[in-house]
């Protein structure tokens, strides 16, 4: 017998959902100010003038980014559901261990690497072998979280607002030079809602 109850209208708010990333990124225990550590590590050498000040913006200018909300969000859930023994096995003990071989939390931070150019690419395998600042913490099995996702995502985070300061440090230094098939900074305006 098939349910009689009609079913809702799917409407889901941008807002809503940014809201979330932003919340769920606190609760996994990292802050903007510690992702942009990391972009001030990627540029300073490059832009001794750079402040942390434009760090925390490019940070921020990368969550409005569905894309990047939708990888955060994903990811966190697998590592909360990791936590809670609720996957299936053999997966469960590969994201709880952080099994070597298994690549599919890297191509999940690929997702947000990418959405400044592949530049963020190299940032990305930089900070991912390094690990700098918070990601130490978040990469320490010692010390309890499941984070087989979330340090590769805060890392892809700070690699793609690397990525939009070095493009926008780039079209400063040369006005001229052709940037029409990289992204901009100008281009960051939230994506609307589907």
């Amino acid at each position: 017998m098939e349910s009689q109850r009609s079913k809702v209208p799917y409407n889901l708010s941008s807002l809503n959902v940014e809201q979330a990333t932003r919340e769920w990124l606190l609760k996994r225990g990292v802050t903007i100010l510690e992702i942009a550590d990391i972009v001030m590590f990627l540029q300073k050498s490059y832009y001794p003038s750079l402040t942390i000040e434009e760090c925390v913006e490019s940070v921020e200018k990368v969550l409005l980014k569905r894309e990047v909300q939708n990888a955060v969000l994903t990811g966190i859930q697998l590592d909360i559901l990791a936590e809670e023994g609720k996957l299936i096995s053999p997966l469960q003990e590969m994201i709880e261990n952080d099994e070597g071989l298994y690549g599919v939390d890297e191509i999940l931070a690929f997702a947000i690497v990418n959405v400044y150019g592949s530049i963020g690419f190299t940032n990305y395998g930089y900070v991912d072998k390094l690990k700098p600042g918070v990601l130490g913490r978040l990469n320490d099995k010692s010390i309890g979280p499941i984070h087989t996702f979330f340090d590769d995502i805060v890392g892809a985070i700070a690699a793609a607002a690397s990525s939009r300061i070095a493009h926008g440090k780039y079209k400063e230094q040369d006005p001229t030079a052709d940037t029409s098939n990289t992204p901009l900074p100008e281009d960051d305006e939230s994506e609307p809602s589907v």
